[in-house]
C-alpha cells in the first residue's frame, strides 16, 4: 500500500483531472498522464525567479499556469515583482488550490489576478503588456497538453509571445526536457537566450528556458 487517496476528480477541459494525496504529498493527474505533484518545485520557483531578476522593477509578470502554486508564490515573494496575473485554464485546478494545495491565501494578494481562461486564446485576445511571461503550462516545448498549447511553441506563438511582452521584458519557459530545436526557436526570434538545467533526483534534469525581448534604442 502506497497510502494514496483520491480527493477529487473534475472532466477539465484536457479530459478527466485527479487530484490524488500521497502520503503528504498531492499530485495532479490528467488523462492518466502525471502532471505535477507538491514535492520539490525547485526548478518551478527558479523558472519565476531568474525571470523577476531579469524584469523592470515594479513589474507585472504574468504566469502562465497555476499548478500547485509553486510559481505563484515565488512570484510573490519576488521584490521586483509588483503585480501578479496568473492564467489557469483548469477551473479545478483553481478550485484545488484554494482548498486542499493550501494557496487561498495567495490567490488572495491583492497583487494578484487569476484569470480562468486558456492562455493560448486568452494571449490573442488581449493587449496587455507584461515585463515578464512566464509558462508552465505543460511539460515541456516538445510534451504538451494538446496542439494548442503546443502551437505557443512554434515560430508564431513564440511572434505572439513577443508582443506581449513589454520592451525589455523577459519569457521564462519551464520543461522537464532539454529541447535544442525549441532552443534554436527562441533563438531566433528573441536576444540573450539562456537554458538552465536544474537536477533531479531521477531522470534527466528540468530545464527553464529565458530570452529576452530587445529593448528599444536609445538616441544617441
Amino acid at each position: 500500500m502506497d497510502g494514496s487517496a483520491i480527493i477529487d476528480r473534475a472532466d477539465g477541459e484536457c479530459g478527466e483531472l485527479v487530484l490524488r494525496r500521497v502520503g503528504e504529498h498531492h499530485e495532479i493527474i490528467a488523462n492518466g498522464m502525471f502532471l505535477m505533484d507538491t514535492r520539490a518545485g525547485e526548478s518551478e520557483r527558479l523558472l519565476v525567479r531568474a525571470a523577476a531578476e531579469r524584469m523592470r522593477p515594479g513589474g507585472t509578470l504574468l504566469v502562465g499556469g497555476l499548478g500547485v502554486g509553486f510559481s505563484l508564490r515565488e512570484a510573490l515573494a519576488q521584490p521586483r515583482v509588483g503585480a501578479v496575473v496568473v492564467v489557469e485554464r483548469e477551473r479545478a485546478v483553481i478550485g484545488w488550490n484554494r482548498g486542499a494545495l493550501g494557496n487561498a491565501g495567495p490567490l488572495a494578494d491583492p497583487r494578484v489576478r487569476c484569470v480562468p481562461a486558456d492562455l493560448v486564446r486568452w494571449l490573442a485576445s488581449v493587449e496587455d503588456r507584461f515585463d515578464a511571461v512566464c509558462l508552465d503550462i505543460d511539460n515541456g516545448p516538445e510534451w504538451t497538453l494538446g496542439a494548442d498549447n503546443a502551437s505557443l511553441y512554434s515560430l508564431s506563438g513564440l511572434d505572439l509571445l513577443a508582443t506581449r511582452l513589454a520592451p525589455g521584458g523577459v519569457l521564462a519557459v519551464w520543461s522537464a526536457a532539454a529541447s535544442p530545436e525549441f532552443a534554436d526557436r527562441l533563438g531566433s526570434r528573441f536576444e540573450d537566450v539562456e537554458t538552465l538545467a536544474v537536477p533531479v533526483a531521477r531522470g534527466e534534469p528540468d530545464v527553464v528556458f529565458l530570452a529576452r525581448r530587445s529593448s528599444p534604442s536609445r538616441p544617441s
